[in-house]
């Protein structure tokens, strides 16, 4: 995506003290210097003498999407509860866009994001925002991993990707039981690999995994870490795997890639985070031929560019959970 294509975005806030404002500052520094985003703050634009109502008003308008940031006085002073004289500023913004979700609900759902940072509370969404019915960006820490689904909102596209749909067979199958089960731990099984692969239990998300795969190199490896299998004809029908940051990770704040390839055609590309496995479900219908790979992608490699692509500098922590083959 081009410079000048980098979609805008105003952030409207209340000033509840000089922390907070700080932290609103750092946010949005982090979403336009990291991630490439066109963000509209007023404490970068409190230079020359000016009307902020105005200022405020072409924002709200020329803005591809507003970011509410929630805290207890911008909530009380966006639904009225605050006298006339308190935060004029965020009462003005907050009734143009209840103005907007009025007009076009729709329209203003997708536009209006609610943002929680660190330290607040869903609690301090502003009731019209529906903070428990429509979708909300809490954000624990200012890394890619935890922004990757408000950017998702922002590009319209989803931080996971559906697999190729498989031709239909028309229900006719055996049951997972009646097939033959290959675990991929299993070393003589391997056609080919890098050689940064370890096989043991991994935990991800609290849950033990005792075949796993596990991608922890003592240096960054200079290609994209993979194991590749042969299935025979037609023998296995089914790819079942949990694929995520390892719960003992030393830098829980990265982010990896899984992808999946049959038959020398990609299938599967995720992105993990800590928390936020992925689990794996995939047809293998006639496929011969498997091959998962992982990576750390590079911090810098985001949808708006601001950086090199490549690998990260750092040795990910990352694994298949129980990869296996039915």
């Amino acid at each position: 995506m081009s410079e000048s294509s980098a979609p805008r975005v105003f952030v409207t806030y209340s000033h509840d003290s000089e922390v907070h404002k700080r932290l609103v500052r750092e946010f949005a520094g982090y979403l336009q210097g990291r991630i490439g985003l066109e963000v509209h703050l007023d404490q970068w634009a409190d230079g020359p003498r000016r009307d902020w109502s105005l200022w405020a008003m072409d924002n709200l308008r020329d803005a591809d999407f507003v970011l509410v940031i929630a805290s207890p006085a911008y909530k009380r002073r966006a639904e009225g509860l605050a006298p006339p004289d308190e935060g004029r500023g965020a009462q003005f913004e907050a009734a143009i866009l209840r103005d907007h979700l009025t007009k076009n609900l729709a329209a203003g759902t997708q536009r209006v994001l609610p943002v929680v940072l660190p330290g607040g509370s869903v609690e301090d969404i502003p009731m019209f925002l529906t903070p428990y019915s429509t979708t909300r960006y809490e954000i624990a820490d200012f890394t890619e991993g935890e922004v990757a689904y408000l950017i998702s909102a922002i590009t319209g596209e989803s931080a996971h990707t559906a697999p190729e749909r498989a031709p239909w067979r028309g229900g006719v199958e055996s049951t997972p039981g009646d097939r033959p089960r290959l675990l991929l731990a299993q070393r003589e099984r391997w056609l080919d690999s890098s050689d940064d692969f370890a096989t043991g239990t991994a935990r991800i998300e609290g849950v033990p995994y005792e075949n796993s795969l596990l991608l922890r190199p003592t240096t960054t490896p200079v290609e994209h870490s993979f194991v590749e299998f042969d299935l025979g004809v037609g023998s296995y029908r089914e790819l079942t795997t949990t694929a995520g940051i390892v719960d003992d990770a030393t830098e829980r704040f990265q982010t990896g890639r899984i992808e999946v390839a049959v038959d020398g055609r990609l299938r599967l590309a995720e992105t993990v985070s800590w928390g936020r496995p992925v689990r794996v479900r995939l047809d293998l219908a006639e496929a011969r031929r498997l091959r998962l790979a992982m990576y750390r992608p590079a911090p810098a490699a985001t949808p708006f560019g601001g950086g090199a692509a490549g690998l990260s500098g750092t040795p990910p922590e990352l694994a298949w959970g129980d990869p296996m083959v039915r």
